[in-house]
């Protein structure tokens, strides 16, 4: 089963969430709170596998508690999803800096949520390549270095550096495949590899890391 802790500050959307979500034979809602600063407490408290988080909530945003959740330097980084009305850019740029593993809207359809938490909970991001090629061509000045050139710590073969730079082009898997003539599983390979090497959770901060080392222009 994977555990899900609900944090919105609207009852009716935390209930229609736990709602659909406990209807899915391989998911359990643990719990659901309506503040950021009960999401941190309950989350290291239920040990949750996945965090469904509202940005705009009392008391603490959705996206400080993100950060003090699953941000720099934390031990034990949760999982979060973050689902949110507001489709604006500094939100999905800021939540991703604080350690969010995926962005999602709330109009979207109940499946996408479902996906959404499965996908979180299997290791992956759940970022669209568009949103990923918006999001990167609007802010990508603000995490990567002015000077330019590959450091020499970064520990990747030269097909794992070419990999890297097309997902922070915001290429899908099959996307790369195509580019570079090779399977889908073979690019999944490499995409485990590089996470690995870098000590990276997932396809979003593969992203930001490849922004911030100067790897793409």
């Amino acid at each position: 089963m994977i555990r899900v802790l609900v944090c919105d500050d609207q009852a009716m959307i935390r209930t229609a969430f736990a709602t659909i979500i406990g209807a899915q034979p391989d998911l359990e809602v643990v719990g659901d709170c309506g503040d950021g600063l009960t999401a941190v407490a309950e989350t290291r408290r239920l040990r949750p596998d996945v965090v469904v988080m509202d940005v705009r909530m009392p008391g603490l945003d959705g996206i400080e508690a993100t950060r003090q959740l699953a941000g720099a330097g934390v031990p034990h980084p949760a999982k979060v999803l973050i689902v949110t009305t507001f489709n604006v850019d500094e939100y999905v740029y800021r939540a991703l800096r604080a350690g969010a593993s995926g962005f999602l809207l709330k109009d979207a359809p109940p499946a996408h949520l479902l996906h959404g938490i499965r996908t979180i909970h299997g290791g992956a991001a759940l970022l669209a390549p568009e949103v990923t090629r918006q999001l990167v061509g609007r802010y990508a000045a603000r995490i990567r270095p002015a000077d330019g050139g590959v450091p020499a710590d970064v520990p990747l073969t030269a097909r794992e550096l070419e990999v890297l730079c097309l997902i922070a082009d915001g290429l899908s898997n099959a996307e790369i495949a195509d580019r570079l003539v090779i399977s889908h599983e073979t690019v999944k390979t490499y995409v485990s590899r590089i996470l690995t090497k870098l000590g990276l959770r997932d396809r979003v901060q593969a992203v930001v890391y490849a922004y911030r080392r100067g790897l793409v222009a």
